[in-house]
């Protein structure tokens, strides 16, 4: 991957970048919704800043780039490709985030399938995301593995960019909240209740903090 971006003249540049460009670039579907509404903002998205505000003050967003790849241990194609990569502050607070878009597509495996036969590359992955995040492992099969490898990559650059915290939020356009329950259930992992529209923090006391959040989007961007 490259180390060198350039500005976006709009949402359609962002379809380039994606796994598949025909395919997932439909009205109504995340990564044309999610390119529409971040594009329209005026820095963070309404409903994301307000998440962050009251963990440091007003907010200002630094860099977004989406399509964002974070390379994991275990395998040669062992990406984890964030939708959106931001670089935000909040008040004396730099927060690195990972944003997962969604309207009604599902996160993925599950941890029952997605280690069906699975390599030592992917077991290997799969305890250093568990080492990183501070949970036991394996993780109940039930756990959808995207949210284990998205939340992972928001530790990872946080780190890297030695920023005060991390986060990584689900930035929803779903008016009916489909697959809020995975995030709960997530959540669970460790020890908190997940509340929409909040940023809620997992790892208060790690280094750096690891928060996580489900942002409810504006609909309106459905039809873009």
């Amino acid at each position: 991957m490259s180390k060198v971006y350039i500005p976006t003249a709009g949402p359609a540049d962002w379809q380039r970048f994606l796994a598949d460009p025909t395919k997932q670039w439909r009205t109504g579907f995340s990564a044309k919704t999610l390119a529409h509404c971040w594009e329209s903002a005026n820095g963070l998205p309404n409903e994301i800043a307000s998440m962050l505000q009251p963990h440091g003050g007003d907010v200002e967003l630094l860099l977004a780039i989406p399509e964002y790849k974070v390379p994991l241990p275990g395998a040669s194609r062992g990406e984890s490709q964030n939708d959106v990569f931001a670089l935000a502050r909040a008040g004396d607070l730099t927060f690195a985030i990972m944003v997962e878009g969604k309207v009604r597509e599902p996160f993925g495996e599950t941890l029952c399938d997605w280690l069906q036969n699975a390599s030592d590359g992917k077991r290997k992955r799969l305890a250093f995301i568990c080492d990183l995040l501070g949970l036991t492992l394996p993780p109940p099969d039930h756990i959808h593995y995207q949210l284990l490898h998205r939340t992972a990559s928001a530790v990872i650059e946080a780190r890297r960019f030695k920023t005060d915290a991390a986060a990584m939020i689900v930035h929803s356009f779903s008016p009916e909240r489909i697959w809020f329950e995975a995030l709960v259930q997530f959540a669970s992992l460790f020890d908190v209740a997940m509340v929409a529209n909040e940023l809620i923090a997992v790892r208060p006391n790690a280094r750096p903090p690891l928060y996580i959040g489900w942002a409810c989007g504006d609909c309106n961007f459905l039809t873009a």
